[in-house]
């Protein structure tokens, strides 16, 4: 199991809407982006249409009507009024904007990208001369302001950043991503070299600082992202007003992200933290980096990973405690964990090529994160619990209510996840019915994928182009499988498999068919003896 993961310089597809100064150039593979993914799956198609018809309604109504997070924006551009719930509350909001700007992607909606332009002007609005937004610090005192490192100011520039990229890239419209970058510069104004110290909270800047330089080509926010990772781990975290020391273990902040051996703390701020090394080593191929990250994954799935890829056993910390101590009618498993998960994973097999990432990317996505939300799409777990007394049931909302919204942006993009291409050839990642647009090069061609998976193990894969063209093609074979044939056109081939993945090297022409058929035999899966 200890491998060691190294970073692979190769060249990537160039899609239309990234330039070759913010492509990522320490990446094997590019993924393929869920706009270019149309999922017609008997498993995932209900799914997401009740995402589509009611969690999307859900969320909007109990941001609006049932709580007072939508009142907290109107009240901070008008700065007078109270601020309701709980300080990072803005969050939410952005999260579920987020989601609503991915259902519009591949779901048009006149009325629904109104109420984004509707939430988007009240955002503006609450905007400080001076790019701030933080609608808890406007209407409590912007004294308070930039004091506390566990306020989540970062955390909730950082998802709104995410919700204003994602708009942006639907739409075409600018109004949130130039909040964005307002409140960005604002911070690189008090924070960075020669400047003040700061360690976020809880981290989630440092990813969608990235996402920000691929939308802007604005290279300062890719430095800005990595000298917030590198400020960790030399005692400059504290929290209160006034400050004192904090608990660096739970903030991933005891030794420098370099450094890192063995994960620790609050499980979600960890995914977070990983997740935003992974965007900046894929642009400046950082191995110091790329060695911590490979360390904390052996740590993760060996010895502190349940059967479902939920992670984070305790409720103490909603994160870590003793490698191998899984207790089922006490995990913690928290939804957005296993997002993570999912996010970090995918992060992973797109530096080497590995199957072993997807593994437990699928394996999370299937039973931790879609554990989170009801097949209604109404009502949500915010912990997953192995084993329960009966008293452990889906809720409508949550006062903390991370995990929903959190639910709200993931589900439409699930598209992401299925493909990649490289210069190595297209790798199949996950098998869900679909029709996928890939670019290699300047030629377009297309996936179909028809399969019953996950119920039965036979995916059936056609190839359209207008002219042959001449690729590797590679199916991920799970870790689970252990028997499976590959047929091309109606003849079986005994194909190589590399990291994981049945490859399949020839000229590809129109109407090629690949069928390739799993064993899905019952096992029995027991526990690490420790």
């Amino acid at each position: 199991m200890k491998r060691i993961l190294t970073l692979l310089f190769a060249a990537v597809v160039i899609t239309a809407s990234c330039s070759r100064s913010n492509t990522p150039t320490n990446k094997l593979i590019t993924p393929v982006k869920f706009s270019d993914v149309t999922i017609d799956d008997a498993f995932w198609s209900p799914r997401l249409q009740s995402h589509k018809d009611v969690t999307l309604k859900v969320c909007i109504d109990q941001i609006e009507n049932q709580t007072g997070r939508i009142r907290n924006f109107e009240n901070a551009a008008k700065g007078a009024g109270e601020h309701s719930g709980i300080y990072f509350d803005d969050s939410d909001v952005y999260k579920a904007l987020e989601g609503m700007a991915y259902s519009l992607q591949n779901n048009p909606d006149p009325l629904l990208e109104a109420k984004c332009d509707e939430w988007i002007e009240k955002f503006a609005a609450a905007q400080q001369d001076d790019g701030y937004i933080n609608t808890y610090y406007t209407l409590t005192g912007l004294d308070g302001r930039w004091i506390d490192m566990t306020m989540h100011e970062m955390y909730c520039a950082g998802h709104m950043t995410e919700a204003a990229v994602a708009y942006y890239n639907v739409t075409g419209k600018r109004k949130l991503l130039d909040v964005a970058i307002r409140m960005a510069d604002h911070m690189m104004t008090i924070f960075g070299p020669g400047k003040r110290h700061w360690v976020p909270g809880h981290e989630e800047i440092e990813l969608a600082l990235v996402k920000l330089f691929q939308a802007t080509g604005k290279k300062k926010y890719l430095d800005f992202a990595q000298w917030l990772l590198d400020e960790r781990g030399h005692g400059y975290g504290t929290w209160g007003n006034p400050p004192e020391p904090w608990n660096a273990e739970y903030f991933q902040d005891d030794k420098p992200v370099r450094e890192m051996t063995d994960i620790a703390g609050h499980a979600v701020r960890a995914m977070y933290l990983y997740c935003g090394m992974a965007d900046v080593a894929s642009y400046t191929g950082d191995q110091g980096y790329i060695d911590a990250l490979n360390r904390l994954w052996e740590d993760v799935v060996i010895r502190n990973m349940y059967i479902t890829g939920g992670i984070g056993q305790s409720s103490h910390n909603e994160g870590f405690t003793n490698d191998y101590s899984l207790p089922n009618l006490t995990a913690y498993c928290e939804t957005c964990a296993s997002v993570g998960m999912v996010l970090w994973n995918w992060r992973m097999n797109q530096f080497t090529g590995e199957s072993k990432y997807i593994d437990v990317l699928e394996r999370a996505l299937y039973n931790g994160a879609l554990a989170g939300i009801s097949l209604e799409g109404d009502t949500f777990f915010y912990v997953n619990p192995l084993e329960s007394m009966g008293d452990h049931h889906r809720q409508a909302w949550y006062g903390c209510a991370c995990c929903p919204s959190q639910i709200c942006r993931f589900l439409p993009s699930i598209g992401n996840y299925i493909y990649g291409v490289a210069k190595n050839g297209i790798y199949v990642n996950l098998y869900m019915g679909n029709t996928a647009t890939i670019k290699l090069g300047r030629r377009d061609v297309t996936l179909t994928q028809e399969t019953s998976y996950p119920w039965e193990g036979e995916v059936t894969l056609t190839v359209g182009c207008k002219r042959p063209f001449t690729t590797a093609l590679r199916l991920r074979l799970p870790g689970w499988c252990k028997i499976c044939t590959v047929s091309l056109n109606g003849g079986s081939l005994n194909i190589p498999v590399v990291k994981g993945y049945a490859m399949i090297n020839r000229k590809w022409c129109d109407g090629d068919k690949v069928v390739l058929n799993m064993e899905m035999p019952t096992e029995i899966v027991a526990a690490d003896p420790a």
